[in-house]
C-alpha cells in the first residue's frame, strides 16, 4: 500500500457536527474529497441545505440533518438516520460549538450554562451515541474533537473575554485524552485539533476589532485559511493515523510555540 493509499477514505462514513459552514464544512469537504461518504449536521436548517448541495456538487455523497446536540433525543435520531442511510459510522468529527463574550464580572449564568451544554454535554452526547455504534460495528473508528488553542492556555484579555468557551475547550482537551485510553481496546482512535484564529462567523467580530493584534502574536503572521485544517483532519481520520491516539494538535501558525 502506498502512502497516499493510507490517506484514502473510500467506503468510510463520516459524521461532522456543525458541518454547515466554517471549519466543519471545510473538514467535510476534505474528508469527502478523500473518498468518504459525509453526513453533516447543524442546529438550524438555513445554510444546511446549501452546504449539502455544495458537497454534492463536488461529487461527494452527502446527507444533511438538523440536530441540536444539547438534546440527547435529537442526537440519537440523527445518528439513527445516518445509519439507516449509510449503514454505519466510521469517523466522527465533533465540531459544533458555542461561545459567549463578556468580562468575568458580567458573564450571565445562562450564558455559562449554554456554552457548557453545547461544548461539553453536547460533545459527550454525540460521542456516546456514535461511540456505541462503533463498538457494535467491531471495526474500530476515528473520533476527532475540535477544541481550541483557547483550551490550552489563558487568552489575552484584550482580545478574548471568553471564559466559558476557554473552560469548555479545556474540558474537550482532557475528554479527548481520557476517552482515547478508554476506547483503545476497541481500536477507536480519539484525537483533538486545536485551531488558532480562523475567519469564521464565531470569530468575525474579534478579527474585525483586533486582527492586527492577533497576527502580531502568530509567528506565521496570518490567520488560518480554508485549506489549513483539511490535511490534519484527513490524517487523523485515515488509516495513516492508526498508531496516533490521545493527541492534541494545535493548528495555529505557531502561536502556542511562543
Amino acid at each position: 500500500m502506498s502512502v497516499l493509499d493510507l490517506l484514502r477514505l473510500d467506503g468510510k462514513v463520516a459524521l461532522i457536527t456543525g458541518g454547515s459552514r466554517g471549519l466543519g464544512l471545510q473538514i467535510a469537504e476534505g474528508l469527502g474529497e478523500a473518498g468518504a461518504t459525509v453526513a453533516i449536521s447543524a442546529r438550524r436548517e438555513p445554510g444546511l441545505a446549501e452546504a449539502e448541495e455544495d458537497l454534492r456538487s463536488r461529487g461527494i455523497r452527502c446527507l444533511a440533518a438538523t440536530c441540536d446536540i444539547t438534546d440527547p433525543d435529537q442526537v440519537q435520531r440523527m445518528v439513527d438516520r445516518v445509519i439507516a442511510e449509510f449503514g454505519g459510522i466510521d469517523i466522527l468529527v465533533n465540531n459544533a460549538g458555542a461561545t459567549w463574550g463578556a468580562r468575568f464580572e458580567e458573564i450571565p449564568l445562562e450564558a455559562w450554562d449554554k456554552v457548557v451544554r453545547t461544548n461539553v454535554n453536547g460533545t459527550f452526547y454525540v460521542t456516546r451515541a456514535v461511540g456505541l455504534v462503533m463498538i457494535r460495528q467491531g471495526r474500530g473508528g476515528r473520533i476527532i474533537n475540535i477544541a481550541s488553542v483557547a483550551g490550552l492556555r489563558g487568552s489575552d484579555p484584550r482580545i478574548m473575554q471568553t471564559l466559558p468557551y476557554n473552560t469548555t475547550k479545556g474540558a474537550v482537551v482532557n475528554f479527548t485524552r481520557d476517552l482515547a485510553v478508554k476506547l483503545a481496546k476497541h481500536q477507536i482512535n480519539v484525537n483533538a485539533i486545536c485551531p488558532g484564529f480562523f475567519p469564521t462567523k464565531m470569530t468575525t467580530w474579534t478579527i474585525e476589532h483586533y486582527g492586527d493584534l492577533i497576527t502580531e502574536s502568530v509567528p506565521l503572521r496570518r490567520f488560518g485559511g480554508p485549506e489549513d485544517l483539511k490535511g490534519l483532519a484527513l490524517l487523523l481520520a485515515s488509516p495513516a493515523s492508526a498508531y496516533i491516539t490521545g493527541q492534541v494538535i494545535a493548528v495555529d501558525g505557531g502561536a502556542t510555540a511562543m
